[in-house]
């Protein structure tokens, strides 16, 4: 502790709490300092003795873009894992690492980007593999752990401060700084925000980002939500930190405000503490906020406020008491502990899709493991430099024998000839001057990316036979014989110049277009064709070079050999996660890549004993049904190879759990940006297909039975039980899963809906007696009507089992809750948002700053249904507050036109409201009403009077 003196500033002083001692650094700082700390890059405040700060350090699985650090599964394999205590412990392992890194590089920072709660809503979105799940109660559950870990169990300081990510309803690359998500009121309290609430609220969270997209037509760097909802939910001083240029996105790209200052301002007031623009130059945004206050759109008072946030956050990471931060002498990185706890999460991570009792595999198996993944350790966007890695043929050497394992990649060999006769040749790599080569003479691949002073492509008589992969779609990777990638640096030329495809824009990426009697060779990145020139192969806008592709091998022929000499046949397929699916691109299909597909056909054909493995960071629609045996698992990490060789062999029993729906086919999903799960019957909750596998699915090699459910309410509360017991002969961990049905809901309910889960490790005959104590809210629903949750008196049904359909034993709950009452229209009229079904609309904003209203979409007719609107004993007016221009008509769903009201001119715009009057016909007592929307009119609210 600071003993305080004649000269300690009181924010310095560890005796006051950190409130005032807030009041105090604030009280201190000028104007223009303040300002200067709402860049993502503050600067130093050297007359107090403040340090720079910098918001921002990504750690979704791992601490990344740092250098070396312990690699963990991707997020949605840690979901996979269903283990909150495992998935706080890699929280807490990042977050030393964070620590340990920043004492050796000052660039590290300590407020920490992750995890991300996107629901999984969408199997394509190119993001998947940042989420946790597609179920809000389990995303919630395994966020709260992994911010537990982050955060650490001091009382007072906080190891890393983790923020949050994408603030709100998130789940498209496509056009996602200019689309947005229309989202209903239920959909918004029961779905999207229900996994940040439950963080939050859980104590362990420091911040959230807002994320590119809009909601309800209003960008979410200026949504009314941060107030309304976020800063609601806990006492704690909460930094909201804004996504990499989203705030010139107010001006540039979305065009919501007409000027930066008028854009920097909303998104201050909204509640924006920290702007993320412009890299390290801080002068632009420092300018637009000096600029806002020139012209009386901020005031002192809201600066004060986002800088209280941000030094709130600053003094619970200890910054300003290194005497008193427990954590500051902190430096374990890349220990046996780290080690160890990243096999047993790419362990936990493996879930076990389908098994005709082909696996485990015995000692002496002979085994071949072949396709595009089998030798693959694959990074992603967000992932640390591996320190160690283990590739699947690298886990089966060390668990079989080398001698018993048999590889093919499966790639096509191919030469690249040219018009000329001549074919593309790599010239072979030289170390740079000092540069080390590795124990076989290799350059290090880490060296390789990026590089310029390694010689171009040239073409020649002799040709480099190239591995060529389709990661579908026609993106192909080529790769030389000893594995750099071809790649465009900024110079135009191509090179043999990467370890692995990677980067913001991937340059490792090409598409073969078929030209005449040849192809030409387009690069993806920056969208030219291939040029052979006198200098060296280029990418050029002119003079393309037409190729011959002369294929030396099919990926096929190698994999049917190894496949035909082998006892079992481990396919590994899946994604590289930078390439068709990833941020900035979303998925356009749930089928394998075709040449993938040919590997996994040519394996059976050759050897019906076939183990499909996928590896990726989303959902594959793939026919199980001539397969004796199926996995997935996410990209693992460091340890993913290791993980994967113990589970195939047995020693691992797996019990990974899908978090997601795993849909048959592509005619299963909706709209990419139908955000509206309820009406489109979206996830496990809503879907009434047939899943290909369902959400919370997974196998085992033992076999367990559910006994005994039971469920009462207790002061307040539901209390449950059951009884798991291992019927098989190993041990091995389950997870039971509890769900809930309202047996006769008077709104559409979930078909049924996670309560809660439990991970537990049980020997042969061993039995766990569980029990689980549930808040009534967990079975309330928001009734829009009332504005608020409500729980619906009758009978639920209680659901265990080892999957959402895979029930073992039932039981029934009658709970009192509230009865529903008619919406009193008269008194309270109808907000046009509000409706119980609609056909036809999108949301949009009411205002840019608060509300929402309701228009058709463009071309169509729209059509809300507001459920038991109680006219009491008799109305003869309706106003409609409207702006545009249309035609707004009000009926009874089982009678005639009521009403219809028209504009006579469009209102000046879309923020610039009329109220339309007209009778209508008498009517009293409770109907359904029917709304129908013509033209481009918003309407925001409706009226109705005698």
């Amino acid at each position: 502790m600071t003993a305080p003196t004649p000269t300690t500033p009181p924010f310095r002083d560890t005796a006051l709490p950190f409130a005032k001692r807030i009041d105090d650094l604030l009280s201190r700082l000028t104007l223009d300092e303040k300002t200067r700390l709402l860049h993502q890059f503050a600067p130093a405040v050297e007359r107090l003795g403040i340090a720079a700060f910098r918001t921002g350090q990504e750690a979704l699985h791992g601490v990344a873009w740092m250098g070396p650090a312990t690699v963990f599964p991707q997020a949605v394999g840690l979901g996979a894992t269903w283990n909150e205590e495992l998935v706080r412990r890699v929280g807490e392992a990042v977050s030393r690492e964070a620590r340990a890194m920043r004492a050796r590089d000052e660039r590290v920072g300590l407020n920490v980007w992750a995890p991300t709660v996107n629901l999984l809503r969408h199997p394509l979105w190119g993001r998947n593999e940042e989420g946790y799940s597609e179920d809000p109660k389990l995303t919630s559950a395994i966020a709260t752990a992994y911010t537990h870990g982050l955060r650490g169990d001091h009382p007072v300081y906080w190891r890393t401060a983790p923020v949050l990510k994408h603030w709100l309803a998130h789940n498209n690359e496509t056009d996602r700084d200019t689309s947005s998500s229309s989202v209903r009121p239920r959909v918004l309290h029961e779905y999207d925000l229900r996994a940040f609430r439950e963080a939050v609220e859980a104590g362990a969270v420091a911040g959230v980002m807002p994320a590119y997209n809009l909601v309800n037509g209003r960008p979410n760097h200026v949504s009314p939500y941060l107030r309304e909802q976020l800063r609601s939910w806990t006492g704690e001083e909460l930094l909201v930190c804004s996504d990499a240029g989203a705030p010139s996105n107010l001006v540039d790209s979305e065009h919501y405000f007409d000027t930066h200052e008028e854009a920097t301002a909303a998104a201050l007031r909204a509640g924006v503490d920290s702007f993320t623009d412009h890299g390290t130059d801080s002068s632009k945004i420092i300018g637009r906020v000096k600029g806002a206050l020139e012209q009386g759109l901020l005031t002192e008072a809201d600066i004060d406020a986002a800088v209280r946030r941000q030094l709130s956050v600053r003094f619970r990471l200890g910054e300003f008491d290194p005497g008193a931060d427990p954590y500051a002498g902190e430096q374990p990185f890349d220990t046996p502990e780290h080690r160890a706890l990243a096999l047993e999460a790419a362990e936990q991570a493996v879930v076990l899709l389908k098994n005709d009792g082909l696996l485990p595999l015995a000692p002496d198996t002979r085994v071949a493991v072949v396709g595009l993944l089998a030798d693959e350790c694959k990074l992603d966007w967000y992932s640390g430099s591996l320190i160690h890695r283990s590739t699947p043929l690298e886990g089966l050497y060390e668990r079989f024998g080398a001698d018993r394992v048999e590889f093919a990649e499966g790639v096509d060999r191919v030469l690249l000839r040219t018009s000329t006769g001549a074919f593309l040749h790599v010239p072979p790599a030289s170390a740079a001057p000092g540069e080390a080569r590795g124990a076989e003479g290799a350059l290090d691949p880490a060296l390789l990316a990026g590089r310029t002073d390694l010689p171009p492509l040239t073409s020649g008589e002799e040709g480099t036979e190239l591995a060529l992969a389709d990661w579908g779609g026609g993106v192909l990777t080529l790769r030389a014989p000893d594995g750099r990638y071809l790649s465009v640096a900024e110079d135009g030329y191509v090179r043999a110049s990467a370890d692995q495809p990677g980067g913001w824009v991937v340059q490792e990426t090409f598409r073969l277009e078929p030209h005449g009697d040849g192809h030409l060779l387009r690069h993806v990145g920056t969208g030219r064709h291939v040029q052979v020139a006198a200098d060296g192969v280029k990418v050029a806008g002119e003079e393309p070079e037409v190729f011959e592709l002369v294929v030396v091998e099919r990926g096929e022929d190698a994999v049917a050999r190894a496949a035909a000499g082998a006892d079992v046949v481990v396919v590994v397929a899946g994604n590289d996660p930078h390439i068709n699916g990833r941020e900035t691109q979303d998925r356009t299909t749930l089928r394998l890549p075709a040449q993938q597909e040919a590997l996994l056909g040519a394996a059976r054909a050759a050897n019906p004993h076939t183990v499909l493995a996928l590896v990726s960071a989303y959902p594959y629609a793939v026919d199980p049904a001539d397969l004796p045996a199926v996995l997935w698992t996410a990209h693992g990490g460091q340890a993913a190879g290791t993980a994967l060789a113990r589970v195939l062999a047995g020693d691992v029993s797996p019990a990974g759990r899908l978090p997601q729906t795993w849909y048959a086919d592509d005619a299963d999903l909706p709209d990419l940006l139908d955000y509206d799960v309820i009406g489109s019957r979206q996830t496990y909750l809503y879907f009434e297909g047939t899943p290909l596998f369902p959400f919370g699915h997974g196998l085992s090699y033992a076999s367990f039975s559910y006994g005994g459910l039971t469920a009462r309410v207790e002061d307040g509360t539901v209390r449950a039980g059951l009884a798991v017991t291992n019927t098989g002969a190993v041990t091995a961990d389950e997870v039971a899963q509890l769900y809930v049905r309202a047996a006769d809901p008077s709104v559409p309910r979930p078909r049924r809906e996670l309560l809660a889960h439990r991970r537990v490790t049980l020997a042969p005959g061993e039995t766990a007696e569980l029990s689980f104590v549930l808040p009534l809210s967990a079975f309330a629903f928001r009734d829009v009507a009332a504005g608020r949750w409500r729980v619906e008196p009758g009978a639920y049904e209680l659901l265990a089992g080892a999957s959402s359909e895979d029930v073992r034993v039932r039981a029934t709950l009658t709970l009192e809750g509230e009865p529903a009452v008619p919406r009193p229209v008269v008194e309270r009229g109808l907000d046009a948002a509000d409706f119980d079904e609609e056909s036809g609309t999108v949301i949009v904003d009411r205002t840019r700053t608060a509300g929402d209203s309701v228009t058709a979409v463009a071309g169509k007719e729209g059509e809300l249904l507001f459920r038991g609107c109680d006219f009491g004993s008799g109305v003869t007016r309706v106003t409609a507050d409207v702006s545009g221009e249309g035609t707004v008509e009000f009926s009874l769903a089982d009678g005639p036109v009521l009403a219809s009201l028209s504009t006579r001119v469009p209102t000046a715009g879309p923020y610039d409201y009329t109220t339309l009057r007209a009778s209508c016909a008498a009517v009293d007592g409770v109907h359904d009403v029917r709304v129908r929307l013509r033209g481009p009119l918003r309407l925001a609210r409706a009226g109705f009077s005698g």
